[in-house]
């Protein structure tokens, strides 16, 4: 299921995004869902990287000193 969003941006950058749009063979549309995709992908990955670093550090590790 998908959702309409009205999005406000300056002219210039509504220019600059048609532009790129274009040369990608998509719409604005296309562009933006492609970019929110990215974003929380890459939210996704941090978040699941900082749980796992969080778990290691509470187990501590033994560097040899007493």
């Amino acid at each position: 299921e998908t959702q309409n969003i009205t999005l406000s941006i300056r002219k210039d950058l509504l220019k600059a995004a048609k532009h790129i749009a274009i040369e990608r063979n998509t719409s604005l549309s296309g562009l933006q869902k492609q970019y929110l995709e990215n974003i929380i992908a890459e939210d996704s990955e941090y978040r699941r990287a900082m749980e796992h670093m969080m778990k290691e550090m509470q187990k501590g590790y033994n560097l040899g000193y007493e």
